[in-house]
């Protein structure tokens, strides 16, 4: 028996015993109870609260922060409760019962729409009493037809149908859709149908600001036969109390092109309920995925601030982009740049975020608010992202909590402070980062970048475009970073780089392209400048610390034979290695054990030649006469599977 079956089964017959005990009781302790169970469901469905949580954020986060979040999406399940424990009263409802419960403002709208003898469309969204309103329209005083579909549960389906049977609903099932229809408008009935909920075959149109996939029936009956579409919105007052407004039809605007019509007058309907759910939020059925559909993505990439870090996010922002381009027209990025109160409140995060649950950090944010600067904590509770994405161990953490109080998928790279790697949907880290084995683990072999054909071509035409001309071959480019922690770029070291390159270059009749980074230090920036200001083979150079052009080493990759980069940089030399061209990272003293590790690989792998700088000369004037086939890192097509499997 498959799990539906046995829903359907033990559902049934449990309804079939609680109902008559509900109907037994009075109406208000039957909605007392019914409130209780939604405060039930609100701390047991956790799944459901965080997609719950999740839609009202996107709708109401603008204006709202996490506490009034959480606040508004316990009072939806207790409304909710409420709502499905009406159903089981509906056998009780008669005359009396919707004389005294039951207020409608606007009934002259609905039964005036009948004096053009063409039918009406009633429509609703899933909110409120929606079953109750069908009994409520189904005794306004005309023929009511109620379009349904069955739900994969036929005997639940069965009974609900027979409830709404019972009190004066005609029923059309999908199947009969189109004969059902018509011969119900031609008879100038009503006929019931939602507005929300439009699966993969609906129409997209904005629903709190973003592309949503809503039904268009209506609609296309309206275009088609020219009938009334009356929008309709319920509200509970207090207890059984409910508030019915039935707006005036809708008007229906023609222009001569069909799918333009029925996007525009959709979009109409669709703004009408929102004005109706953005006065009564609670009432809106938020736990099922509005927005599932949507051609929108928005990423978050949180940064440390440091320039290495927000390369790799930004490289992978781009694969995950265009990973979505099957599903998403737009893809929205922002950057977040996160500051923390002290070196304290760093590690006090991190700490904090070992007690963190998949659900407990909706509505919550203690954490992020106590230990970060307030312009980070109000930038990041103002985004509603579908991914976030990160690099740097001080800002996992970050990307935990922010994840999990938006429901979206999360991507780290580097190893991810005291998280373990079960905490993110994906991991990016490096071989020389040790990672651990995992099915939420990419390994790569250098640091993502954004190093791709299309960016390259991109780059060289940007470079030539401020006059950088070149008339022989090989084009030789330099990419010169600074010291770090164990390392310097030394005099001595420059001078030796130098004088090897130019005299390669002279053997093989070659032109030279160089930059500096705003790392390297100041003696070494002379002696570049002192060496090639003047030199006819040098067709540019770009002292990033004084005259830095955004395409300086895009450009010399995408223009370069050959590229000779310094030993201190993983990214740069990762951007060098995915470029496609030759390779060769001069060596030095001051390197790190895990550092030379990660040379040592890429040098055994062929995707760089490892070289002593007196040797530079030789290996240069070699590869370029041997011509060896040339082996680029293709990380970004191991992260590009990952992603798509987690989207």
């Amino acid at each position: 028996m498959s799990k539906n079956s046995i829903i359907d089964y033990s559902g049934y017959i449990l309804l079939r015993i609680i109902g008559p005990l509900v109907r037994c009781l009075p109406v208000r302790a039957s909605l007392f109870l019914g409130a209780g169970l939604g405060g039930l469901f609100y701390y047991l469905d956790l799944k459901h609260r965080a997609v719950a949580y999740s839609n009202i954020k996107t709708a109401f986060g603008a204006k709202m922060g996490p506490r009034e979040l959480s606040r508004l999406t316990k009072r939806f399940y207790h409304l909710l409760g409420q709502n499905l424990i009406e159903i089981l009263l509906i056998p009780l409802v008669d005359k009396g019962y919707l004389e005294k419960y039951i207020a409608i403002e606007g009934k002259e709208n609905v039964s005036g729409a009948f004096g053009r003898g063409k039918g009406a469309v009633i429509v609703g969204v899933h909110e409120g009493s929606w079953e109750l309103s069908n009994v409520i329209c189904a005794n306004l005083g005309f023929p009511f037809n109620l379009f349904i579909r069955g739900q994969g549960f036929p005997r639940l389906n069965g009974l609900l149908n027979s409830y709404r049977a019972q009190k004066g609903c005609k029923l059309i099932e999908r199947r009969n859709e189109t004969r059902g229809l018509i011969r119900a408008l031609k008879n100038n009935e009503a006929i019931g149908m939602t507005a929300d909920q439009g699966g993969k075959s609906g129409t997209l149109v904005k629903f709190f600001g973003k592309y949503a996939s809503m039904p268009s029936g209506a609609i296309r009956l309206a275009l088609k036969y020219d009938c009334a579409v009356i929008p309709a919105f319920y509200t509970r007052v207090k207890g059984p109390y409910l508030k019915v407004f039935g707006e005036a039809p809708l008007k229906i605007t023609r222009s001569g092109d069909f799918e333009k019509d029925l996007n525009d007058n959709l979009q109409a309907l669709t703004n009408v309920f929102e004005k109706y759910i953005s006065r009564y939020p609670q009432e809106y059925l938020w736990s099922y995925k509005i927005w599932k559909y949507t051609s929108e993505k928005n990423i978050l990439i949180i940064s440390d601030g440091k320039t290495g870090h927000l390369r790799q996010s930004e490289a992978l922002c781009a694969i995950a982009a265009d990973c979505l381009k099957d599903s998403a027209k737009t893809v929205n990025v922002k950057t977040v740049e996160v500051k923390f109160k002290s070196k304290f409140s760093r590690s006090a995060l991190a700490a904090s975020s070992l007690m963190a649950g998949k659900y407990s950090c909706q509505g919550c944010l203690w954490c992020l608010k106590s230990f970060l600067d307030e312009e980070s904590y109000r930038s990041l509770i103002s985004v509603k992202p579908d991914i976030v994405i990160s690099c740097g161990s001080s800002v996992a953490p970050v990307n935990y909590v922010i994840s999990r109080e938006n429901s979206a998928k999360s991507i780290a790279i580097m190893r991810p402070a005291l998280l373990g790697k079960n905490k993110f949907d994906l991991m990016v880290m490096s071989r020389h980062d040790r990672p651990a084995k995992g099915k939420k683990v990419a390994v790569i072999e250098g640091a993502l970048n954004l190093i791709n054909a299309d960016y390259l071509k991109t780059q060289g035409a940007a470079l030539k475009s401020r006059g950088v001309k070149l008339d022989k071959i090989p084009v030789l480019g330099i990419l010169l970073g600074g010291d770090t922690k164990g390392f310097q770029l030394s005099g001595d070291l420059v001078r030796g780089v130098n004088s090897q390159v130019k005299a390669a270059m002279d053997k093989l009749d070659g032109e030279i392209l160089i930059t500096t980074s705003r790392r390297t230090p100041v003696q070494a920036e002379s002696l570049i400048k002192e060496e090639f200001l003047s030199h006819a083979r040098c067709k540019l150079m770009v002292i990033a610390s004084e005259n830095n052009i955004p395409e300086a080493v895009g450009g010399i990759l995408a223009l370069s034979a050959i590229v000779i980069v310094s030993p201190e940089s993983i990214s740069m030399i990762s951007e060098a290695a995915s470029s496609g061209k030759y390779v060769i990272v001069f060596d030095s003293a001051g390197l790190s054990k895990k550092h030379r590790e990660f040379l040592d690989h890429l040098a055994k792998n062929k995707y760089i030649y490892f070289s002593k700088p007196r040797d530079l000369s030789a290996n240069i004037q070699k590869i370029w006469l041997e011509k060896p086939a040339v082996r680029a890192l293709s990380d970004d097509l191991v992260v590009r599977e990952a992603i798509k499997k987690i989207l």
